[in-house]
């Protein structure tokens, strides 16, 4: 996929932004950002604080005005629609919940704000609550509810007014760990139930993959790369992609040989060279590989296939992996984290072979 791509949709898309740009005085926030999302698609905007994602989300919303580019919703150009009168509503990192309201209060707000009967009010207040499962907390205050039951409250209020898409910006940045991967799961739940498609920003790799059909990756501004989560994370555009979403080991390489789709790559730190597919000019490049891509064999026996002596530095144990890392001749640390090893259990200080299938390294421009 080449960088700044969209992403494959296949359904017309719901909301699209073409060659959006925002600035801020003499501050790019977002340049030529293009992105697609489909009515009942879920796509993540990843990428690190300050790169644009949530400048993204209010251009949507209608909070802010681009400068260039068009924003569509449903096929119509946004361009002087206020944000009341867009088909989509935003669900703030903060919730945004009224204080003095109980949660079936904040729930019905907009509904009562868009001129429904008090009976159709109540009726939507009733759907929301049993939808997030919080039928039981209808007339407690905010402050007397969970981290959980506080983003579910926030998640029902954006939801009642029945837009075509909701944008979340970064929903479960307030929760534990543990709590995080279980509202994955309802956010998922929900969404499913709902039939709304939405466009949620994150910081959090794991939230992305775990929680997206597409992931959008941004960096300064744009977009860099787009499409299925495992397409992204086994197919990275450039270092940055890889090295941000997930964890992964880079090495420095020089092309020394290029025919028919393949390359010969030197690589001082691996000890010779890798033939890789690619059609990638020039002579210098990165080599990436993902820790859980990497093996470990013990010196006492003769290394299988291709691999370099290493000694452990560490091993961490994180449920069904052990994270181990390796120091290289070179002085150089590399991570290779293992899902079984087979009647052999590293320890730190022991030499072992670091062994790896050329098939499993990306070649990534300098």
């Amino acid at each position: 996929m080449a960088e700044g791509d969209v992403g494959q949709v296949t359904a017309s898309p719901l909301v699209e932004l073409v060659g959006v740009g925002k600035a801020y005085g003499a501050q790019r926030a977002v340049e030529d950002v293009s992105l697609c999302l489909a009515a009942r698609e879920i796509v993540a905007l990843l990428g690190p604080s300050g790169c644009g994602k949530t400048t993204v989300l209010r251009l949507i919303a209608g909070f802010e005005t681009p400068d260039r580019g068009r924003v569509s919703i449903d096929g119509r150009d946004m361009a002087g629609v206020p944000a009341h009168r867009r088909p989509v509503n935003m669900m703030f990192q903060s919730y945004a919940l009224f204080p003095h309201l109980s949660v079936a209060d904040n729930i019905a707000f907009g509904p009562r704000r868009q001129g429904l009967s008090r009976r159709q009010v109540a009726m939507r207040t009733a759907e929301m609550l049993a939808l997030v499962q919080l039928e039981t907390a209808a007339a407690k205050r905010p402050h007397q509810l969970s981290g959980g039951e506080r983003q579910r409250v926030a998640l029902a209020r954006a939801a009642a007014c029945r837009p075509r898409a909701l944008l979340l910006d970064e929903p479960l940045a307030a929760l534990d760990r543990k709590l995080r991967d279980a509202m994955q799961f309802e956010l998922r739940r929900i969404q499913r139930q709902l039939g709304m498609a939405f466009l949620v920003v994150t910081h959090d790799q794991e939230e992305a993959m775990g929680l997206a059909d597409r992931v959008a990756v941004m960096a300064a501004g744009r977009i860099v790369q787009a499409g299925p989560p495992m397409q992204v994370y086994d197919r990275p555009v450039n270092r940055f992609v890889a090295d941000f979403l997930g964890e992964t080991n880079l090495f420095a390489g020089r092309i020394v040989a290029s025919q028919g789709g393949w390359v010969r790559v030197a690589c001082a730190e691996l000890g010779g060279e890798l033939r890789l597919p690619s059609d990638q000019m020039g002579s210098d490049c990165w080599l990436s590989i993902r820790p859980e891509r990497l093996a470990l064999q013990p010196v006492s026996q003769a290394a299988v296939g291709e691999a370099v002596a290493a000694q452990v530095e560490n091993v961490v144990f994180r449920g069904a992996q052990r994270h181990c890392e390796l120091r290289l001749a070179t002085g150089r640390l590399v991570r290779a984290n293992l899902a079984k090893v087979d009647g052999w259990c590293p320890r730190p200080g022991e030499p072992a072979w670091l062994a790896w299938r050329a098939e499993d390294f990306r070649l990534l421009p300098p």
